[in-house]
């Protein structure tokens, strides 16, 4: 027997909304329809979903969600976004229909210029408190996680705040070897390629006019791991990118940097390690060491927690389900 379709309808005298909801040729209705695998019909304000039943009570879910959100219009961003808060296995849709909007409150106090800024999944979600709550913690997991652009907005959230007094963004120059020397351009020139997701975070969060002047003003550092010994940093938010490239000793040089008032986001995929195959990653090391250190936090995250395009977690499943087979 086919499952009953889930209905649901809005007030009809909001047609803007009803409009703004759907899209252009009903552009939102198909994404949500094609990410969640469902088919969505429209009569005026009225709205049936045929699917399996937990893929109908998901997209309920999401068209109740993008309908609040819908008065001044949807992005496409927003749309997938919310489509990966969605998916996530974690999400109270999933157990119930719950109006609850993961990370929103964990996310709230952040002062940044994206004001939709949130936690997508619950690991993202426990990261920012982590963060907040402790002064050295590190993010580990594959590549579009959150991990960087989630660290970079907790900075510049301090720093609006005055808890901090600069931002130091730091990454090893692996590719390079560390000589960086040997190219071309002056050390701003030369440490830009390794810093370009960090900075690419920052013109987001802070428009690219900010976030020249601060750099001007030498409110906000870049520069390569190497530079960092020697120094003590106060007052300062630090984040070490792309940690798994560094050494054991490089990042104990690192962690011994923090000052007082300082506060550390180290990040890193343990699986794109760029060292050489006798090499000892200082990531994973550290991990082995310092995880059960009071005061330091560890969050790891998943395949789950990709924050990108809706299909790319199809192709991530469809890949591992491919290598499940083999």
């Amino acid at each position: 027997m086919r499952p009953k379709p889930e209905e649901i309808s809005f007030p009809p005298d909001d047609n803007q909304r009803l409009a703004n909801l759907c899209g252009v040729l009903d552009e939102n209705l198909k994404q949500i329809g094609f990410t969640l695998d469902v088919s969505i019909i429209r009569h005026s304000e009225h709205f049936s979903i045929r699917g399996e039943a937990t893929q109908t009570r998901l997209a309920s879910w999401a068209l109740k969600s993008f309908y609040s959100q819908a008065k001044a219009g949807l992005s496409t961003e927003q749309i997938q976004l919310g489509l990966i808060e969605v998916m996530n296995p974690h999400h109270p849709a999933k157990q119930s229909t719950s109006n609850i909007v993961v990370g929103e409150e964990a996310l709230s106090t952040l002062i940044t210029r994206r004001r939709d800024l949130r936690g997508r999944t619950s690991r993202q979600v426990e990261y920012l408190k982590q963060i907040q709550d402790h002064d050295i913690t590190f993010a580990i997991g594959p590549a579009g996680t959150g991990k960087t652009y989630l660290a970079v907005a907790s900075a510049v959230d301090a720093l609006e705040r005055d808890l901090v007094e600069r931002i130091i963004l730091v990454r090893p120059a692996v590719e390079a070897g560390e000589r960086l020397g040997f190219l071309p351009g002056d050390m701003a020139q030369k440490v830009d390629p390794y810093l370009r997701p960090l900075y690419d975070a920052l013109y987001d969060l802070m428009g690219p006019d900010k976030t020249s002047k601060l750099f001007e003003r030498g409110t906000i550092e870049s520069a390569p791991l190497a530079f960092m010994r020697g120094r003590t940093l106060n007052k300062s938010f630090i984040i070490l990118d792309e940690a798994q490239n560094t050494t054991p000793e490089q990042i104990k040089m690192f962690l011994t940097r923090i000052g007082f008032g300082s506060k550390v986001v180290v990040t890193g995929d343990v699986t794109q390690i760029d060292l050489a195959k006798n090499q000892k990653s200082g990531l994973v090391e550290a991990k082995r060491i310092l995880e059960k250190v009071s005061g330091i936090a560890f969050i790891n995250f998943e395949a789950e927690d990709v924050v990108r395009h809706p299909l790319v977690q199809k192709i991530v499943n469809a890949y591992e389900k491919y290598e499940k087979q083999e």
